[in-house]
């Protein structure tokens, strides 16, 4: 039961605050604080229960399994799962769950009830996500965090929030009934194949499908995995979505959400249609070096703090892009640092971007300049965090980026080349984006408050996980390491046959492992 309570602690809790909101304003908070604290837990207590199996893993071995039937005319079950690639977003969700919360505390003062029950609802949508093993159960979960997010920026947002929370729900509601069309075809196609009609995932992989039955099914995966990574041309409603949201808004967003989409890439659009996957996967690789530089480019023309912050994302994500469809060992396990690192320093961002909104009212570079003197405390965790944006050597950023390039250099040489030129971009729109906020002339202002205790207190917890990721990965790395085997040898992106001997080739190097 312990996978089952990671989803219902949060959702309970969500009630709870809703409830208590009426009658106290200050109540939801606190529930909302302790709840994702005890998730934080829960979680750490699995990890610790499998402790000896995450140091020496065996592939393709689940650490924790819950199963009951659900539809049973349908052969639909709760069937929820654990291995160490989805327990490390498991407690990602939990810490950047609390940091929202605390981003939450003093921004949000209305409707507070309602909110806190919306946050802690996409936050038991998102862990649903990364233990569903039934096809039907991920859907129900994808389509969980969409409603609450929505209402969030809707409700909560700044001037621009209805153009920006309807652009949202259209773009991942749409791309989200084009997964569920594919995930029923596979139902029907597998259930005339085998007789066993099943939406598990464990049943389902290995479906013998034509090629051009499995590379439409692909499609339909893809449309919501892409859309919610995202990729360009797909991402158009992330730097609306991130500008008008409200500050925990943007931290899930970039910190969980988008890492919904990678988790969906490699858990289950890859594994499902392999040779679909290899036939798509110089093209994956090219929307990956695309989003790199495009998002690097467009992030250097912004003059909003929030959206610059938002279209690093996107060039941030195309690293992850470019790693699943290498897909070797090296590269997915890039992937997963990247995702953690990725939620860990652009969720710390947009909470201190929040923060810089709050004391000044504007999110305009034009209009700030030369805070370093007034709020020092900010400045350095800024400062920190666009180091760690622009790929560190010594922060966690710069392991998954790394391990990223490394992986798909012996797959294409020319993707590496391209992709690393997005780390030259990264240099310069951080630094700018330093420079322009806390340094050079200041314009004339109020008195600022600095970092107060609660907000120091979680920069100095995100600085500590980016730092650790940094100069000790291995943990992370040897929990990933088995699941990712396993992976990658269950589904080898091998050339397709009719392919021409000189033609582009997608190459397997389940060979590349870390030690």
């Amino acid at each position: 039961m312990i996978l089952v309570w990671l989803i219902v602690i949060p959702a309970g809790g969500g009630l709870l605050a809703w409830l208590l909101g009426s009658r106290y304003t200050r109540a939801p908070r606190w529930v909302a604080l302790m709840v994702m604290a005890g998730d934080l837990a829960v979680a750490l207590m699995l990890t610790g229960l499998y402790a000896n199996r995450l140091i020496s893993p065996v592939a393709g071995d689940w650490l924790a399994e819950f199963e009951v039937a659900w539809i049973p005319q349908f052969d639909i079950e709760f069937a929820l799962a654990a291995d160490g690639f989805s327990l490390l977003l498991v407690l990602l969700t939990a810490v950047l769950g609390i940091m929202a919360v605390v981003s939450a505390w003093d921004e949000i003062g209305e409707r507070t009830g309602f909110f806190y029950f919306n946050l802690l609802w996409v936050l038991s949508g998102i862990t649903g996500i990364f233990l569903a093993m039934d096809l039907f159960l991920f859907y129900f979960f994808w389509e969980m965090m969409l409603i609450p997010m929505y209402l969030i920026i809707l409700l909560w947002g700044h001037e621009n929030r209805v153009y920006a929370s309807i652009k949202f729900f259209l773009f991942t509601q749409i791309s989200g009934l084009l997964m569920l069309v594919a995930i029923l075809a596979l139902y029907f196609l597998h259930g005339r194949a085998t007789g066993d009609y099943t939406f598990d995932y464990r049943h389902l992989t290995g479906t013998d499908l034509s090629p051009q039955a499995a590379r439409w099914l692909l499609l339909g995966f893809l449309a919501a995995f892409l859309v919610k990574l995202p990729a360009v041309p797909f991402h158009p409603w992330l730097p609306d979505a991130h500008t008008e949201a409200p500050s925990p808004g943007s931290v899930i967003l970039a910190g969980l959400l988008l890492k919904t989409g990678a988790y969906g890439l490699v858990r289950f659009a890859v594994p499902l249609f392999p040779a679909a996957a290899a036939w798509f996967a110089p093209a994956g690789m090219a929307l990956g070096v695309v989003s790199i530089l495009y998002g690097a480019l467009l992030a250097l023309g912004q003059t909003d703090l929030k959206r610059l912050v938002a279209y690093t994302s996107v060039s941030h994500m195309g690293f992850v892009l470019l790693g699943v469809f290498a897909w070797n060992q090296l590269a997915l396990q890039g992937v997963v640092m990247q995702m953690l690192c990725h939620g860990i320093s652009t969720g710390a961002l947009f909470m201190l971007v929040g923060a810089l909104q709050q004391r000044l009212e504007t999110r305009d570079l034009g209009r700030m300049g030369g805070l370093w003197s007034a709020v020092p405390r900010m400045g350095a965790a800024f400062l920190l965090f666009a180091l760690a944006s622009l790929g560190l050597p010594g922060l966690g950023n710069f392991i998954g980026e790394f391990l990223i390039l490394l992986g798909v250099y012996p797959v294409s040489v020319f993707w590496t080349v391209l992709a690393a030129l997005g780390l030259v971009s990264a240099g310069i729109y951080a630094l700018w984006m330093l420079q322009a906020a806390f340094h050079g002339s200041a314009p004339a202002r109020r008195r600022l408050a600095d970092l107060s205790p609660r907000e120091t207190a979680a920069m100095l917890f995100m600085v500590a996980l980016i730092v650790w990721l940094g100069l000790f990965p291995q943990w992370a790395l040897t929990t990933s390491r088995a699941p990712l085997k396993s992976l990658v040898h269950s589904a080898v992106l091998q050339p397709q046959a009719s392919a021409p001997a000189d033609g582009p080739r997608v190459m397997s190097l389940a060979q590349g492992e870390l030690p």
